[in-house]
């Protein structure tokens, strides 16, 4: 009630104070270009309602942008062509991918096929770390959010098991093992998310500002060989911190396993759309690993490579895989492995909230104001090396995704990041990188993420255990993340 209750007084207040920021900033007497105070303005109320949120965050970032073309911060086709940046269509491409694997049971069909595996038994530990792995591994292909809803009912069916299974026998199991194995769900596909591309927005917003305004381009497979090496160290704590939370003396819990088993068996064999399924992402994750692995034998500047990312960039190689799901055939004779009806029910809102929030960022760039602004910060707040900014930016950008929903963090964190770097002459790719992780982080409350709110809504999860456990992770993710890209910088 108190959380349900701060939230309407913040939603209230952003209609207030929104269009208050906006002309406060607007008659200020700063001493910038035209085009830059009148953009300044409209970011400052963009933030309000995205931190507020007011109004859904898909559609504040299409007033920020509309606000854009009726102040004449720049003509109408400079402000929406970030709306049909190629990024745009590897979100939409993937996006339907994941929606077919959700639609065929296939990440069902997934989680059941290893929490089942006789290692796991009904052993709790190794119940925890296998549904931890599980949740993990499908995040980074999917959609955050889709990935703890699923694994939420899983969670949920375990718990009640567990439950049963202590009136019946009288083996009781540790009470806070119900609320590390909820907050697993959730901590672990935010974990997940790091580790590829598409895992998460943020990243995808990260790759797209460093590509537009720093002409960096970073392949699927180089994604991977920095990002998934901090996922694991961040799982591995996770998992040990949580059984250090939640130690249990029962060593196996008698039909856990046949439980798992049964829930497997009610999946079936395999169907002809999720073999259409699998083939069609198989065909997209083959090209997107590919490229990287030829960059890695034959070096960037192969013409092999350059050849191959022309033809077939990781946007090019999503749509592919989508387009793939309405040619292979489905469960049905004559019906193919996806319809138009199921594919519409993607997260539009996202990809809305992304183009709203690039054209932003580029703007501040192209009208001056964040070169302005970068020189403003580090006057205030000098930083002499990168490892400085780098630290900056990652808790920044943890502490933002805390109060607002991590996509807009990154849209928020990233651009400045960038133009506090270069006005302090300092390489602003790594710390870019760092905000663009530290995005993804903010374990601490319901609202931080989608994911934390569903698993919060369990009833398993007091709001002060979310807190002290989420802060400690937001701590560690924050140097576990800035560590990694230390070494990743001394690399390259």
């Amino acid at each position: 009630m108190k959380e349900s209750r701060f939230d309407e007084l913040r939603a209230r207040a952003g209609f207030v104070i929104a269009p208050l920021a906006f002309f406060i900033v607007l008659f200020a007497p700063f001493d910038l270009a035209p085009e830059a105070h009148r953009l300044a303005a409209v970011i400052a109320a963009v933030i309000v309602l995205w931190i507020c949120e007011c109004v859904p965050l898909p559609v504040t970032a299409l007033i920020g942008a509309l606000l854009c073309v009726i102040l004449r911060v720049a003509p109408a086709k400079e402000v929406f062509g970030p709306f049909g940046d190629p990024l745009i269509f590897l979100f939409i491409g993937s996006f339907i991918l994941a929606r077919a694997i959700f639609h065929h049971n296939l990440d069902r069909k997934f989680a059941f096929g290893v929490l089942s595996i006789k290692w796991i038994g009904g052993r709790p530990n190794r119940i925890l770390f296998a549904f931890g792995i599980v949740t993990a591994v499908a995040s980074a292909w999917l959609s955050n959010t889709a990935t703890t809803a699923m694994m939420f009912a899983i969670g949920m069916s375990i718990i009640s098991f567990l439950k049963d299974q202590e009136k019946e026998t009288g083996i009781k199991i540790n009470p806070n093992y119900a609320v590390v194995l909820m907050l697993m769900t959730s901590f672990a596909a935010t974990i997940g998310g790091l580790m590829t591309p598409i895992g998460t927005p943020p990243n995808v917003i990260g790759l797209g500002f460093m590509r537009r305004l720093l002409e960096v381009d970073i392949s699927f497979f180089q994604w991977m060989v920095f990002a998934a090496p901090i996922s694991i160290v961040l799982y591995l704590f996770l998992y040990y911190y949580f059984r250090f939370l939640a130690p249990t003396k029962v060593k196996e819990i008698p039909g856990c396993a046949d439980i798992i088993k049964r829930e497997r068996e009610k999946l079936g064999g395999w169907t002809r759309g999720q073999k259409s399924t699998v083939i069609a992402f198989g065909v997209t994750a083959g090209i997107w690993i590919t490229s990287g692995v030829i960059a890695a034998i034959v070096g960037n500047a192969s013409p092999i490579y350059t050849s191959m990312r022309a033809s077939f960039p990781e946007a090019a190689a999503a749509i592919l895989g989508a387009m793939l799901l309405f040619i292979l055939p489905g469960n049905k004779k004559g019906e193919k492995a996806m319809r138009w009806s199921e594919a519409v029910k993607i997260d539009w809102g996202v990809i809305l909230l992304f183009g709203g929030g690039f054209a932003l960022g580029v703007l501040s760039f192209n009208t001056g104001l964040a070169e302005d602004f970068g020189r403003g910060f580090t006057s205030l707040i000098p930083l002499t090396s990168g490892t400085g900014l780098l630290i900056v930016s990652v808790f920044v950008a943890v502490l933002i995704s805390e109060t607002t929903s991590n996509t807009a963090s990154a849209n928020m964190v990233i651009p400045v990041i960038i133009a506090v770097a270069q006005s302090n002459g300092t390489d602003p790719f790594i710390p870019a990188l760092g905000a663009t992780l530290g995005a993804s982080l903010g374990f601490m409350l319901p609202v931080s993420t989608p994911c934390n709110a569903i698993v919060y809504g369990s009833g398993h999860i007091p709001l002060m255990k979310m807190m002290r456990y989420g802060i400690v992770l937001d701590i560690v993710g924050a140097i576990v993340i800035i560590i990694g890209l230390s070494i990743l910088s001394a690399i390259i």
